[in-house]
């Protein structure tokens, strides 16, 4: 399993990080085009997306690797 990969907000942009990583993956204009970037690393890595809001607290997060403990909800 790869590191989760983490949506952030950072300079008034938009960025992907890797769980511990100093530097970012990618910066984009908007929220949405980090969590498609940021989906596609962790379905690659079979890791998770965490999506942060504006302010920095976890909005929402998604596992794309073999997840023993699946949610139990449909969102997806």
């Amino acid at each position: 399993m790869g590191k989760n990969q983490h949506v952030v907000p950072h300079d008034g942009k938009w960025t992907v990080r890797g769980a511990g990583n100093e530097r970012v993956t990618k910066v984009t204009n908007t929220q949405a085009e980090a969590i498609r970037t940021a989906r596609g690393i962790a379905i690659n890595q079979q890791s998770e997306v965490v999506i942060h809001r504006s302010n920095g607290q976890i909005r929402d997060k998604d596992s794309f690797g073999n997840d023993p403990c699946p949610p139990k909800d449909t969102k997806h």
